[in-house]
């Protein structure tokens, strides 16, 4: 069990967790990203990619990349005192795709990772979550020599509801990560309230 620091003679604070996933395509930063705001050492599953895979592994756009994540990756990060929140990365190749519904058990909200320049890449993500009303926010992963357009054109491109939070991030950098985590707390929050007050009219 984790528990906040407290003040002297104030009972510790049992803090809320919150599991967040964190997806999109293959090569877009997913175990990056968990690696760079995680407050413990990350669990990784890569694997080397090998030539069996070949015939069913694009790597084109990504053609330094040698290895994949084949189950998941986990961090943790408490965000305040009060609000810890664990981090599910998705593995971003089809053939491991059947994991995604054993991470989503329970998930609060996702991160979509985008690269301007495979785009179609985070579609089958945006899909799946919006599928199963997973509130989830876009994070634009600013790689270096990426092409940038204005984030209404990328809205445009992803065909992304209004109420789909959109943002630009850069997923080694852990204040830029920070802002995604929270702004997916705080949309999935909105999004929970929203229903509840639907249904109760």
């Amino acid at each position: 069990m984790i528990f906040g620091r407290s003040e002297r003679g104030k009972p510790p604070v049992e803090p809320v967790t919150l599991k967040i996933l964190v997806a999109g395509g293959f090569g877009v930063g997913k175990t990056t990203l968990v690696g760079a705001v995680s407050e413990i050492r990350p669990l990784r599953t890569e694997e080397r990619l090998t030539e069996a895979g070949r015939p069913v592994d694009d790597t084109s756009g990504v053609e330094g990349k040698h290895t994949t994540t084949v189950a998941m990756d986990f961090g943790r990060i408490t965000l305040r005192e009060d609000l810890v929140l664990y981090l599910f990365g998705t593995p971003g190749q089809e053939r491991f795709w059947f994991m995604w519904d054993e991470l989503s058990e329970g998930a609060l909200g996702a991160v979509v990772l985008a690269d301007t320049r495979r785009l179609e890449d985070c579609f089958a993500a945006i899909d799946y979550f919006e599928r199963r009303s997973i509130p989830f926010l876009v994070g634009i992963n600013c790689f270096e020599g990426a092409p940038r357009y204005p984030i209404e054109d990328v809205r445009q491109a992803l065909d992304l509801d209004e109420g789909v939070p959109l943002m630009m991030c850069d997923a080694r950098d852990r204040e830029s990560v920070k802002d995604a985590l929270v702004g997916v707390v705080q949309h999935a929050m909105a999004y929970a309230a929203d229903r509840r007050e639907a249904v109760t009219g």
